[in-house]
């Protein structure tokens, strides 16, 4: 039975922020961190309070984090090891536990959303990404070994993704789409998401408790492409060149997110969308994820500022969510200046930079990237429980 859990901020009236104001602004704040200590000393409570978050996102580079690089586990591992399920046996025990327990401290703000908020996020396995029968088989047991209403499964919009997408949408799960860095990906997650529902109103199901969102990753743009820009101006032969190329630093990662959100307000418009939703669909909302600032040249809060807009989420990491606290500014920026955002993509192509490419190549690297901290964090696990099965 799923608890009933009163909403921290039933019990405390936060001091405001500007982190309060995006709500209002159709906003929602997930923090993109969890680790046990958060949970058991109340500090993730106080920060639903404090920062109005709506929700918790995690991946395995912040499991390797928590799991690896702590000993906030430590006394779990007496009991996991001597369970038959190895190091991705015991990985797994952790991880769901962690998970099921914020998904309860977010079941108020789940509640009080009529299910559009109050999400807490766990990933399959990353070395699936290009499985779908194995991503899938792992999705439908994560889904019923938390088994709560407000998770969300990870899945990357991999090519081996999109089908298992529409499935799990289809079934009923809620799922949280990542990995996305370009528009046309986007658009293919959409189209899944949209197919998922359709297939359930065909087969008599309901639609108004199904979520998802679609992970739009920001800052890794502007790092890929500005390193291009870097080498461009370094090898320009005259000033007009070299601050062409300058002048577009710091422009991609936005401009590219903003062209993502347009596409999405086309496609949850018009008939075939106002069909699902007047069945009691939501809409699946654009992420924006990886929205830590890279540069230090750049404003801290840059990626959180510029993509403040109806029907979205930001996952912030905590540093961000608390710079956001501290001298965010609050307005919604994420549907003006789109004849910009355009120009500047077409400005990065003139230059010879080929987005496409980059943006296919962030997804590949990410993949990797995550696939290598899960592989690390196996290795964490194997050898913590080696140490108390020789205490």
């Amino acid at each position: 039975m799923d608890p009933e859990t009163k909403h921290p901020t039933d019990a405390v009236q936060p001091d405001r922020s500007a982190l309060h104001d995006l709500h209002a602004l159709g906003q929602s704040v997930w923090l993109d961190y969890i680790r046990r200590g958060i949970l058991d000393n109340g500090e993730l409570e106080e920060m639903i309070r404090r920062y109005d978050l709506r929700g918790v996102t995690s991946n395995p580079s912040i499991f390797e984090q928590a799991i690896g690089d702590s000993d906030d586990y430590d006394d779990a591992f007496d009991a996991l090891a001597a369970g038959q399920g190895g190091a991705t046996g015991a990985y797994e025990a952790l991880a769901v536990e962690d998970i099921t327990r914020a998904c309860d401290l977010f079941r108020g703000v789940y509640d009080e959303s009529n299910g559009t908020d109050g999400f807490v996020s766990l990933e399959v396995s990353p070395e699936l990404a290009h499985d779908e029968a194995g991503t899938l088989d792992e999705a439908r047991r994560l889904w019923k070994s938390v088994g709560r209403p407000n998770l969300m499964i990870k899945v990357p919009g991999t090519d081996a993704g999109l089908p298992v997408i529409e499935q799990l949408l289809f079934e009923g799960m809620n799922v949280n789409i990542t990995l996305l860095f370009s528009v046309a990906n986007h658009e293919q997650v959409m189209e899944a998401f949209l197919r998922g529902l359709e297939r359930r109103i065909e087969a008599g199901q309901p639609l108004e408790r199904v979520a998802s969102v679609a992970s739009f990753f920001v800052s890794r743009v502007d790092s890929a492409i500005d390193a291009q820009l870097d080498k461009l101006a370094d090898a320009a032969t005259d000033d007009a060149a070299k601050e062409r190329a300058l002048g577009l630093r710091g422009k991609a990662a936005v401009a590219n997110a903003k062209l993502a959100y347009r596409r999405f307000q086309e496609i949850f418009s018009g008939e075939r969308w106002e069909r699902l939703a007047a069945a009691g669909a939501q809409v699946q909302r654009p992420l924006w994820a990886s929205t830590s600032t890279k540069n230090p040249d750049y404003r801290d809060v840059i990626y959180v500022e510029e993509l403040i807009g109806a029907h979205t989420v930001n996952t912030m990491p905590l540093a961000t969510v608390e710079a956001f606290a501290d001298h965010g500014v609050a307005a919604s920026r994420v549907d003006q200046d789109v004849d910009q955002a355009v120009a500047d993509i077409a400005a990065l192509r003139e230059l010879g930079i080929d987005l496409d490419q980059v943006t296919d190549q962030l997804q590949r690297e990410g993949v990797e990237k995550f696939a290598t901290s899960f592989r690390d964090l196996l290795q964490s696990v194997d050898a913590k429980l080696a140490r108390v099965a020789q205490a």
